[in-house]
């Protein structure tokens, strides 16, 4: 029940409020820069407003805390969740910020980014420590692979890094996230449920709230977009709530999309910078299958649908 209440106080509140922050960007006549060496019809995007991903981040909050306070579910669990969903927003937000306010393509240094993100991480083993949590990968095929203290430290560093920059790469499309986002979430929104781990599970369907309004306004062509600020805090919400229901390598399945997304990218630097050819016509990936002519409707429909099917298939095996 906490799961459906929280959902629904995250929707409504999202498709009811975000109205209001589209008025205020165009008012202020704030927008998104749009970076220069992607599509060139991209441009007309240009002065759409940003930052969307502070309203479903506001609605997730207010829902988790509502919902596990009725529900006795305000444990430390749903509480880290919400810490490593602002921390990593409030990042986004100041890298947003900065290319706004500043009027450039580029926000937040490289080094400034990732001290944040490692001290969220850190801040996230402490908790789980303090839980008395599990320091082992369940690994298919191999079973559980204890990784001892310093090894699961460092394991959950590097989830929460990769997949908070991961899904902020994923973002460069209308829609794109904020689909293979909500699929993601009510994916291990399910799991949690059968653990019963209701906690876990009341969070991600607040998550799941917020993203089904905001896509309401995010589908193209967006009337907003989720920003640095929604990306990286979904991103590492979802490495968090991997790690917490203790299937953390079903991440790689089930976030299949984002996997390839980052791969497109790690695979044309790697071969531009050796052999001076490209192998996508551009990266992330979703921007070649623009360039071939796909519409970006078509190219979110097919990763909405591959992110379901991974979805479906990784909650088969996993059971």
């Amino acid at each position: 029940m906490s799961s459906v209440v929280s959902f629904l106080i995250s929707f409504i509140f999202t498709a009811a409020f975000m109205p209001a922050l589209i008025r205020y960007f165009r008012a202020k006549h704030e927008g998104q820069m749009i970076r220069e060496e992607g599509p060139s019809w991209h441009e007309k995007k240009s002065g759409t407003p940003t930052m969307g991903g502070l309203m479903f981040i506001l609605a997730i909050i207010i829902a988790t805390l509502i919902a596990g306070l009725v529900f006795g579910q305000l444990d430390p669990v749903a509480l880290i969740l919400l810490f490593i969903l602002i921390l990593y927003g409030l990042l986004g937000m100041w890298d947003d910020s900065i290319k706004l306010f500043r009027r450039q393509n580029e926000g937040l240094k490289a080094w400034q980014k990732l001290l944040g993100q490692l001290i969220g991480g850190a801040v996230f083993f402490a908790v789980y420590l303090h839980e008395g949590l599990p320091l082992l990968l369940k690994i298919p095929g191999l079973g559980a692979v204890h990784l001892g203290l310093v090894g699961y430290f460092i394991f959950i560093l590097f989830w929460l890094v990769g997949f908070s920059n991961a899904v902020n790469l994923t973002d460069g499309l209308d829609g794109l996230v904020a689909g293979v986002g909500s699929i993601s979430f009510i994916t291990y929104g399910i799991i949690a449920l059968h653990q019963h781990q209701y906690d876990v599970a009341m969070f991600c369907l607040a998550v799941v709230g917020g993203l089904l309004a905001f896509l309401i306004y995010n589908h193209k062509p967006a009337k907003i977009f989720m920003g640095d600020m929604g990306s990286l805090a979904l991103g590492g919400a979802l490495a968090a709530v991997s790690i917490l229901v203790h299937h953390e390598v079903s991440l790689l399945w089930i976030g299949l999309i984002y996997v390839i997304e980052t791969a497109s990218v790690i695979l044309q630097v790697i071969s531009f910078k050796t052999t001076g050819k490209r192998i996508f016509l551009m990266s992330p990936i979703h921007h070649h299958f623009e360039m071939k002519g796909w519409s970006e409707w078509r190219i979110d429909i097919t990763f909405w649908c591959i992110s379901a099917v991974t979805a479906i298939t990784g909650i088969w095996v996993m059971w």
